[in-house]
């Protein structure tokens, strides 16, 4: 069982985020860490492997100025190897972009027999990159899943509902979105860590993907023209019932345009 897992390195939510003045985009320049969300997917690959009685986990990553700081978490955990695609040509990367990329480092991985993704990174939100990595892939995906099951070729999920969960089944190789708290991660041990130092990173460039062009600002075809800070929030409108206090919140609403 050959697993491979996208993770993300982001910028240590416990300390203040600060834009780029030129970019207007969130700076990261600085150490990264291991994105919570993603620990969890290795975590279930790395029960996976274990249950199937052999294989191994592989990471793949986009980070800039060669950061290895979150993967090595990841690798202190359990994970075998990882990929990191790292190049100035990255930045002003959107959604679609990093699916690209990520796509084209999951083909490098030989036998891969399932990918793992969180259903959204913690600094991003778009929800959007694992069903795009398994369009640029052609596999069959199953989201929010809470439990997976492998059984000879075929993956079982249990995906999470508002109402509960779907029992659905599909054919490998397939990509998975996690949930958050599905799992315990583990924490690295100090043997771990130490081996982790040791473990191979493949660090690519976009031109290494035949991606030249195709990501960064001029791939995504967008601009960020300004950025604002969000109005401070102002007093409420208190309406005293006087036996028509009924009437006054219709009217309210009815300017908001929300009846």
């Amino acid at each position: 069982m050959n697993v491979v897992v996208c993770v993300k390195q982001i910028p240590d939510p416990a300390d203040p985020g600060a834009l780029d003045p030129t970019t207007k985009t969130l700076k990261r320049d600085g150490k990264l860490i291991l994105d919570e969300s993603d620990s969890y997917g290795v975590e279930m690959a790395l029960q996976l492997v274990t249950a199937a009685g052999g294989g191994e986990v592989t990471l793949v990553s986009m980070a800039p100025n060669g950061e290895v700081s979150g993967l090595r978490t990841a690798l202190a955990m359990g994970a075998a190897k990882a990929i990191l695609v790292s190049d100035d040509a990255l930045a002003g990367t959107d959604a679609l972009g990093t699916a690209k990329v990520l796509a084209k480092a999951i083909e490098r991985v030989e036998g891969a027999d399932l990918v793992l993704t969180a259903t959204e990174s913690s600094d991003g939100y778009t929800g959007t990159v694992p069903e795009q990595i398994a369009g640029l892939l052609d596999l069959p995906s199953v989201t929010f899943a809470k439990q997976i099951e492998i059984s000879g070729s075929t993956l079982k999920v249990q995906r999470q509902t508002e109402a509960g969960y779907d029992d659905v089944e599909c054919p490998m190789p397939a990509l998975v979105s996690v949930t958050a708290g599905v799992v315990e991660p583990r924490y690295p041990s100090f043997k771990g860590i130490m081996a982790a130092k040791s473990k191979p990173v493949d660090t690519l460039t976009v031109a290494d993907l035949g991606l030249t062009g195709q990501v960064g600002w001029a791939g995504g075809g967008q601009e960020i023209v300004a950025i604002e800070e969000a109005p401070a929030r102002e007093a409420g409108e208190v309406i005293e019932d006087d036996g028509s206090a009924f009437e006054k919140i219709v009217a309210y609403l009815d300017n908001l345009k929300v009846l």
